[in-house]
């Protein structure tokens, strides 16, 4: 029945796309659009993602590559020729790559630096999921296709009828490796690019492919010239190899990729695709997919919010990556990328906790905290083996975004549960990481000595962005303050993180109501302008700064006046228009665009700063405005569409903040036992939990028209308050929502109804 629904809808377009969906999804994953974001470009971000083909969490990544080699925006919609299929690592364009190779079908002449070899292609004879791609390039008259594994693939090419068939293998600039070994139907190299550093000089990314079928012609490349003989070390390596083929003959290569040798690229192979036809290969990829998407179930929203919901949580299963491999003796190794080394243990890398903190770590505390209890003990070997946490690995130390956010990674997931690691060590590293700067500004805390010595960074010290940075330290001692005390760390040692938590007071403005910057003397910066973008913030103005303040928002209200005038600042967010000043930047960076066109106001949902602002009501008596605003930005904000996204998907936090707010509440504040409250967007959610429980949901009346939450039971029972708890799901719930088209105005207003805020736990 599902299926019949959704086929016929791809077939008639968007005039059904209010139609509802049936019960249980039995294969979620037919539901994920792998374009949703792809229709990008660097002064307008729909989503900046691209077709990844993987598995949840997987080393490695395919994607076709529309744009240049070397090139962040790796494939956009609107591209008309593809240039190769890439192995990547890419968290997002703005971080590029980094160990990337290609791999890539011609015919007729042997065409191999990528100009040449590129091809037309159109979406009409593309197909497009997680755990299978598909593509008719027109050129070379070749169908690609791939299906991947953790730390390898499969390729199937069907060729036409020539004498003069090839396969182009790049390993890219930067210095690079290739080997041809005819007898083996095997070729391995190696490359060295990446885009972020530094890295120790033994980075690579070794590769081996083996093909079916013997080669009668086989070409080592640099550049734009065919060398001479099997094995070349360049600067920019590739191969071609090529044969006869039939009508319709279809070509395998088996691929593997390895940090650490050829030998445990082999062994990969060996283990991941074994003698694994490629049909049986998808298939595997296929019900991994199906097993991590169906952890949750919707059921009662329309074909276009199903499909909505699943390509966005599609996207909070791929970063960051496994860095690790498993030897020949089936142990868990890792190339470091702080010192080179092959050691013992888990490893991750590519994501940036500035973004991710948010939402996306929480909703793996919830949904997957297995996988997070293994990033955390890879957190574990960043901090032996490089003495710091990283805040952005790409894959070592990244030198990008503010604050020292791997606190609350670390923090949230002991508080969620998370056990069986060496979290003294971690409490070692967040301390350590607290109270020095790091070897570069992104490491560490960027200004630690005025932040510990004023409670603040100041403006006129030529530290760039120290507002956003004194507002993150303070959120991030409180995640300190909270880890402390889940371990039993006595007040003589934790109690000053509880100081600096409040620090963020120290950058209030009573006159605008609003947070700015201040000079070392203790005066506000001037002249002061809120619509003012970078400067004393990050990739936004005082307007979407000022929210930050996850963990005592009851601070934040009584600085404004209390509930009243604090609901009214927020709604102020969404009536003014959308102005700005780009004088920072010297021009309008994408962020400040989207915000922009949006027709949202000041509310710039496209960056992360402030995705929580909307949860914010509840702390004011105010719940319904956030169900509105709530419903109001998963409605406008996302489809599962190539224009998707309303800004960057970083990584999966744009994605988890769909993914929460669909489900009906969201971890505003990270390091608490607390979930707040907006209102689901099916008819029924089924939250199949790791330790066998399951959370149902239940909002029969909902609809497009009933947005709005009149009562709420919890296991039967009456629930006024404006929040969940994690510890309260893990036991498995059953949450009744009583939903109508007119907002209840009594119920939430209470303030023992509100969130948690440290200083009213405090009293």
């Amino acid at each position: 029945m599902i299926k019949r629904i959704f086929s016929a809808l791809l077939l008639l377009g968007t005039s059904c796309a209010v139609a509802q969906t049936g019960g249980k999804i039995a294969s979620p994953v037919d539901y994920v659009n792998t374009l949703m974001g792809t229709q990008s470009k660097p002064s307008l971000s729909n989503g900046n993602t691209y077709p990844a083909i993987g598995v949840p969490w997987g080393m490695n990544i395919w994607t076709p590559q529309t744009g240049k080699m070397g090139d962040g925006w790796a494939y956009t919609y609107d591209a008309d020729k593809i240039r190769g299929f890439k192995q990547t690592h890419q968290p997002s364009p703005w971080m590029n790559d980094y160990g990337q190779f290609a791999i890539m079908p011609v015919t007729g002449k042997m065409k191999f630096n990528e100009d040449d070899r590129a091809s037309w292609f159109s979406h009409k004879a593309e197909t497009a999921t997680p755990y299978y791609y598909s593509v008719y390039l027109a050129d070379a008259d070749v169908t690609t296709e791939i299906t991947p594994t953790e730390r390898a693939a499969q390729f199937r090419f069907t060729f036409p009828k020539a004498d003069s068939s090839f396969v182009v293998v790049d390993a890219l600039d930067k210095g690079s490796y290739i080997k041809i070994l005819p007898k083996e139907r095997k070729i391995i190299g190696y490359s060295t690019k990446y885009a972020r550093g530094p890295l120790p000089k033994n980075f690579k990314n070794y590769f081996v492919i083996y093909f079916d079928k013997d080669f009668a012609i086989a070409k080592t490349w640099s550049e734009k010239e065919l060398k001479e003989g099997l094995e070349l070390d360049s600067k920019h390596s590739g191969a071609i190899i090529g044969f006869k083929t039939t009508k319709g003959e279809k070509v395998i290569a088996k691929v593997a990729s390895s940090f650490i040798s050829f030998e445990q690229a082999e062994i990969s192979l060996k283990r991941e695709l074994a003698n694994d036809s490629f049909e049986s290969t998808k298939q595997k990829a296929k019900d991994l997919w199906n097993k991590n998407l169906g952890r949750i179930n919707v059921e009662g929203g329309t074909v276009d919010q199903t499909r909505t919901f699943y390509s966005s949580m599609y996207r909070t299963l791929f970063f960051p990556n496994k860095l690790y491999e498993i030897d020949a003796n089936n142990k868990i190794v890792h190339w470091s990328p702080y010192n080179g080394k092959t050691l013992p243990g888990y490893m991750f890398a590519g994501t940036g906790f500035w973004d991710t903190f948010r939402a996306l770590y929480p909703f793996l505390n919830l949904m997957y905290p297995s996988i997070n209890k293994e990033m955390q003990e890879g957190l574990i070997n960043d901090f032996k083996e490089g003495g710091w946490l990283p805040e952005w690995s790409s894959p070592g130390y990244a030198n990008i975004m503010v604050g020292n956010n791997s606190a609350s990674v670390v923090s949230d997931a002991y508080i969620k549960g998370l056990r069986g690691y060496e979290i003294n060590t971690l409490w070692d590293a967040v301390i350590h990481g607290a109270n020095n700067e790091g070897p570069m500004d992104a490491v560490g805390r960027h200004g630690v000595k005025y932040y510990n010595k004023l409670g603040y960074v100041p403006f006129d010290v030529k530290i760039n962005e120290n507002a956003a940075k004194t507002l993150e330290y303070a959120y991030d001692d409180f995640a300190i303050y909270q880890l402390g005390r889940a371990l039993g760390k006595p007040e003589s040692e934790i109690g000053i993180y509880a100081k600096r938590s409040m620090n963020y007071k120290n950058l209030f403005d009573p006159s605008s109501g609003l947070m700015r910057g201040k000079n070392e003397d203790g005066t506000f910066q001037a002249p002061f302008s809120p619509f003012k973008w970078g400067g004393a913030f990050t990739e936004g103005n005082s307007w979407h700064y000022t929210w930050s303040v996850f963990h005592d928002i009851a601070g934040l209200s009584k600085l404004m006046g209390g509930s009243e005038k604090f609901v009214q600042k927020i709604d102020s967010v969404f009536s003014m228009p959308p102005v700005f000043d780009e004088s920072a930047y010297g021009g309008v960076i994408h962020e400040i665009r989207e915000m922009q066109i949006a027709n949202m106001g000041q509310y710039a949902h496209g960056n992360q700063p402030i995705q929580h602002m909307i949860y914010l009501y509840n702390y004011g008596g105010a719940p319904w405005k956030t169900q509105y605003w709530a419903r109001e930005t998963m409605n406008r904000m996302y489809s599962a569409t190539p224009d998707g996204y309303c800004g960057d998907e970083d990584n999966g936090q744009t994605s988890a903040w769909y993914v929460f707010s669909a489900m009906g509440f969201y971890p505003v504040t990270p390091a608490v036992d607390q979930y707040v409250l907006g209102a689901p967007l099916f008819k029924k959610v089924t939250i199949n939990l790791e330790n066998g429980k399951k959370v149902v949901i239940n909002a029969p009346a909902n609809n497009a028209e009933n947005k709005y939450v009149q009562s709420l039971q919890i296991n039967g029972k009456p629930y006024s308050k404006n929040w969940i708890s994690h510890s309260g799901l893990q036991n498995g719930a059953v949450l009744n929502f009583k939903m109508s088209a007119t907002p209840n105005k009594q119920r939430g207003t209470a303030v023992s109804d509100f969130p948690y805020s440290l200083s009213t736990e405090k009293k």
